[in-house]
């Protein structure tokens, strides 16, 4: 109950500093039929790439009907501009990065085949359980150490820090995902619910989670970084996508 109480209470001053972070609004609320009315062709199922996304409820579709979470919007977002991938859903609600470097091996050694990339977001639990940013770090860089060994590309999306942890907290745990992004050369997208956290809109009743509506402009932003990644820079422009923002993610670091 306590961490429960912690989590909440936090929501206002998560909304501050995202509000202060980010100078841009969401794309137009452009029905999703309309914004994938025309596809081009996909590449056949058996040359689909496998992208796994290794995250905690924020990737597990937490409250959402089956197919309206990350991976199968990500998947859909992919797929509408003719990039043919198959994205497994490894979200587990609830995951610190420990519970996540646990299951890691798990995880990849379940799978039918090595996939073509994983993306790891994991860090929000630690962050709202207020657990030391120095045993989150150590916990990714042993993820991404891991994919390295398997040979299989990483990417990160980041998390903020509630800024009522401290400015020292903040800025050791907001330092993490651009480090590790900058020591494993991999790319990062800085902050996953940006400009979906505290649009009511957009958000859950808990104010924590996205709905639809927020995952699907989360994946339609992710989506380009991930194209670009699997070598697609033809997609990130098509997109209408900034493609030196997309090209910086591998650096980016909000504030």
């Amino acid at each position: 109950m306590a961490v429960k109480l912690f989590r909440y209470a936090m929501l206002p001053l998560l909304f501050q500093l995202v509000a202060g972070c980010s100078d841009n609004k969401p794309a137009a609320d452009q029905p999703k039929s309309e914004r994938i009315a025309e596809q081009p062709k996909v590449p056949a199922a058996e040359d689909a790439r496998l992208i796994v996304v290794f995250g905690d409820s924020l990737y597990a579709g937490y409250q959402l009907e089956q197919g309206e979470g990350f991976a199968p919007e990500l998947e859909r977002a992919l797929a509408a501009r003719g990039i043919a991938a198959r994205v497994h859903n490894a979200g587990v609600s609830g995951d610190t990065s420990a519970a996540g470097l646990q299951r890691l091996a798990f995880t990849l050694d379940g799978l039918d085949r090595r996939p073509d990339l994983v993306i790891v977001g994991l860090g929000g639990n630690d962050m709202l359980r207020g657990l030391k940013p120095e045993d989150t770090r150590q916990n990714l860089d042993a993820i991404l150490t891991e994919l390295d060994r398997r040979n299989i590309d990483a990417m990160l999306t980041g998390m903020l820090a509630s800024r009522n942890l401290g400015k020292d907290y903040a800025s050791r745990f907001d330092a993490i995902y651009p480090a590790l992004a900058t020591k494993y050369d991999i790319p990062l997208y800085p902050f996953f619910l940006e400009d979906v956290v505290g649009r009511r809109d957009l958000m859950l009743a808990d104010g924590i989670h996205p709905n639809e509506r927020g995952i699907d402009i989360i994946a339609g932003r992710v989506a380009p970084v991930v194209a670009l990644d699997l070598g697609s820079t033809s997609y990130a422009r098509r997109d209408g996508a900034d493609l030196g923002r997309v090209q910086g993610a591998r650096r980016a670091r909000c504030g």
